[in-house]
């Protein structure tokens, strides 16, 4: 299932993410969600191997939604794709009259695309407008958040969404310069990021990594996106419908895996002799755990290198 040369974009997991929806997409009348749907690679993938399937693919991201649509083109009236974010899942498919589906894919995170085009400004290694909105047509950007958010809130989100541990340092440093001159470009923030580290540290890995994911996930309001959207997706699921996640850091990781616990783990008092039918689990795990990709994977393709997948079967209504 390579990607054609015109899309060199790889997905992650591919053939891993096929094998687990195999036990629900392969058949007549069956329709599967892309939540994240990027430049259509697990799209197509799933729609290669499954010739009677229908796909939804959800993105905010307009240049990724053309791209997509590119590539998907060939499938014809077996593919609808819908600009919005995916907490708005249940709004798309009534939009579309389906009512539940057979199975809803996530791959979380910042897409190749974003990453690979400077111009969106999610790369420390590339010097760019600091924007970062998926959905470039609503929302604040990152220059936005670094010239408004005081001290204290720009410590807040580092630590809180970037795991950060000079959040406070990183933050007194940018308000000291955007006194002096506002943020506009990356290479700016990074200059600052740099310069307020100590030597010993800059030597543990990039210090823009960290404060450039908090900034990604503030402006575009991803765990609490996330926090609705796994429930969402979980109620269109019909029986032995699938749920396959794919994050790449641990804040999303958590989000995911505590949904997935709610809806495996029986609600019953733990007092109670009997397990009553409605406090019976609705899910089943199908993935123990987090699955990583595999030792091959992660060197041909450097950025499966942090998945964790996660996936879950609905066993009852």
């Amino acid at each position: 299932m390579a990607a054609p040369e015109k899309f060199p974009h790889t997905p992650v997991m591919l053939e891993r993410i096929v094998d687990l929806f195999t036990p629900t997409l392969d058949g007549p009348g069956k329709v599967v969600v892309d939540a994240t749907l990027g430049m259509g690679g697990h799209s197509a993938g799933l729609l290669e191997r499954f010739p009677e399937l229908t796909l939804v693919g959800l993105d905010r991201d307009t240049d990724a939604l053309g791209i997509a649509g590119e590539r998907l083109a060939r499938f014809g009236d077996r593919v609808h794709l819908v600009h919005t974010v995916y907490d708005e899942l249940p709004e798309a498919l009534d939009g579309l009259g389906i009512d539940a589906v057979d199975g809803v894919l996530f791959d979380l995170g910042v897409s190749s695309l974003q990453l690979d085009r400077a111009e969106r400004g999610f790369a420390y290694s590339q010097d760019a407008p600091l924007d970062m909105r998926m959905d470039r047509t609503q929302g604040i950007t990152a220059a936005e958040v670094l010239a408004d958010y005081d001290e204290r809130e720009l410590r807040r989100i580092f630590q809180r969404y970037g795991e950060e541990k000079l959040a406070g340092r990183y933050a007194k440093a940018i308000v000291e310069r955007r006194a002096e001159q506002p943020f506009t470009m990356s290479g700016d923030l990074v200059q600052v990021l740099h310069d307020a580290t100590p030597v010993a540290i800059q030597r543990q890995g990039h210090p823009a990594k960290r404060v450039f994911q908090a900034l990604r996930i503030e402006v575009n309001t991803e765990l609490s996106v996330l926090e609705r959207a796994i429930p969402a997706a979980l109620d269109r699921i019909r029986v032995g419908g699938r749920l396959v996640v794919e994050s790449y850091q641990s804040l999303e990781d958590r989000i995911v895996k505590r949904a997935l616990v709610e809806r495996t783990t029986s609600s019953a008092p733990a007092d109670l002799p009997v397990e009553l039918p409605e406090h019976a689990p609705t899910f089943a795990l199908v993935v123990k755990g987090a699955e990583q990709a595999d030792e091959a994977e992660r060197a041909a393709n450097p950025r499966a290198t942090p998945v964790r997948l996660r996936a879950a079967e609905r066993i009852r209504k």
